[in-house]
Order: structure tokens, then C-alpha cells, then sequence
């Protein structure tokens, strides 16, 4: 970590609070900070890019300014589908962070679809945040979402970081539900693998209080339930009941929608 952060805006009320939300993370890494807008020509065009592209790029970036005047920043208007576009920048960026929806229409670019795209297909980890959440107040702890699934696994060290970065608690959760054919679905084993897949990080982030729970329920409710107290939520892009047809998991999906803060997208190494 510690080179680039990029935010993709669309002109958006959202996009403005992503633009804060990625000048407060670029402030935390020491990183700089890239302020992108896709645009798909709509023909005839006589102008490219279209001017209103660049003003709303510099009302991201003027917003981004608000939040950290240090960080140095870069602004682009690239012609091209916004997955496209964001996934090749995420090839270079240390974090990618886009709104969890747009203005919609052909001008708004950014809409529901697009960070579930861009979350399955990044380089990078893909931050999602909402109009309603508040990127200034940095308080609550950073909650991890643990499955055991690959991605799971690949979030675990994002998190860790994060709460450094942050200087916050990790609160490492494991939803389970009881299930009488599988011997797996006893609490005692869930609480096995939740133990089995963060052990060893605290010798690399001592600085880091972790508490782990267990709680009896559906993983989306029990995310949405914690990230109603936490300051991030961080989850892998798919979990362990994920279909391989699906882009990305339907537990992330209703994470990335609905969380009351922040959320951390990771994807594992494709």
C-alpha cells in the first residue's frame, strides 16, 4: 500500500462523498490521489471529451481538496465503459473506490451494476460507499467478514491493514447457522475456523486488538447487523457458497448495497 488510490465519479451526489471517502483513504496511505470519469461518446458528439465531464471532475476533486488538501492529485476523463476503464486503473492503484449507485441514465455511469462488475473483476481491492455514510467521523471498529473461502482468506490481511491505517479494533465475524446433516455446522466449528483463519496475523499487526464472534444467522443480516457500530466492513468478493456462474457473491452484493458504513471488496489472486 501506499502509492495510489482512485475514485471513479459520475457527477453524482455519491460520487462526490466516494471522492471524500478516497482523498480521506490516499491521507491515511500517504498516497496520491486520481479523480476518474468514463465516458462512452453519445454520437453525433462535436466535442471530446464533453466539457461537463471535466467540470465534474474538478467538482470531485474540489470536494476531495475539502477532505485533505495535502494529498496529491491527478484528474483524468478516459472514453470508455466504466468497468473497463476502473478495472484497468485498479491494475496500477492500491484501492479502488467508487458509490454504490449513480444518477442512472446515460450520463450517470456509476450505477448498482457497476461496482458489482468491478468488484469481480478488479486488481485491487474496491471500497463502496454511500451518500448517507459518514467518511469524516473515523470511529467504531473494522469488521471482517470470515468464511473460509479463498477471497475470505485474501480480505483478512486488507483488514488488518486497514484497522493499522485507521488505528482501530478488528472485530472478526463468522455468521453460522445450525445444520444437522453436516458435522461442520456445529458452533464449535465454526468457532475452529474462525480462530484457524486469523491466527498468526496478530504476530504481523501487534498493535492490532482483535475480538472474535461468532453469531448464530444469516451472513448478510449479521454484516448488516455489525456494520451498523464499525467504521469499514471488509469481505471477500465471494464466499464459500458462491456459484461459479455468479460474478460476485450475493452476501457482498447485499453488503455492498446496504451496509451503514463503508465496505471493502477483495477479491482473491484470480
Amino acid at each position: 500500500m501506499g502509492n495510489l488510490v482512485v475514485v471513479g465519479v459520475d457527477g453524482s451526489s455519491m460520487s462526490l462523498t466516494a471522492a471524500e471517502a478516497a482523498a480521506a483513504a490516499a491521507a491515511r496511505r500517504g498516497a496520491a490521489l486520481r479523480v476518474v470519469h468514463a465516458e462512452i461518446p453519445i454520437k453525433p458528439r462535436h466535442q471530446v471529451p464533453d466539457p461537463g465531464s471535466r467540470t465534474l471532475v474538478d467538482k470531485a476533486a474540489a470536494h476531495a481538496l475539502g477532505v485533505a488538501p495535502e494529498v496529491h492529485m491527478t484528474r483524468a476523463v478516459v472514453t470508455g465503459d466504466v468497468v473497463h476503464v476502473l478495472e484497468l486503473e485498479s491494475q496500477v492503484a492500491d484501492l479502488i473506490v467508487v458509490g454504490s449507485r449513480g444518477m442512472g441514465g446515460i450520463a450517470g455511469l456509476l450505477l448498482g451494476s457497476t461496482p458489482v462488475s468491478l468488484a469481480a473483476r478488479s486488481r485491487c481491492p474496491v471500497m463502496t460507499v454511500r451518500e448517507e455514510h459518514r467518511t469524516s467521523v473515523g470511529t467504531g471498529p473494522v469488521v471482517l467478514g470470515v468464511d473460509g473461502s479463498p477471497d475470505s482468506d485474501a480480505a483478512i490481511d486488507v483488514a488488518f491493514a486497514e484497522a493499522v491505517l485507521r488505528r482501530a479494533d478488528l472485530v472478526a465475524v463468522h455468521a453460522w447457522q445450525p445444520d444437522k446433516s453436516s458435522p461442520d455446522s456445529a458452533p464449535e466449528a465454526a468457532e475452529q475456523l474462525l480462530a484457524q483463519a486469523i491466527a498468526g496475523r496478530g504476530d504481523a499487526y501487534p498493535d492490532v486488538a482483535v475480538s472474535r464472534n461468532v453469531v448464530s444467522g444469516k451472513a448478510r443480516e449479521v454484516l448488516l447487523e455489525a456494520s451498523r457500530t464499525a467504521q469499514l466492513v471488509v469481505v471477500g468478493a465471494r464466499g464459500r457458497s458462491g456459484l461459479a456462474g455468479l460474478l460476485l457473491g450475493s452476501v457482498s452484493q447485499a453488503v455492498m448495497t446496504h451496509a451503514h458504513c463503508p465496505v471493502v471488496t477483495v477479491r482473491g489472486t484470480p
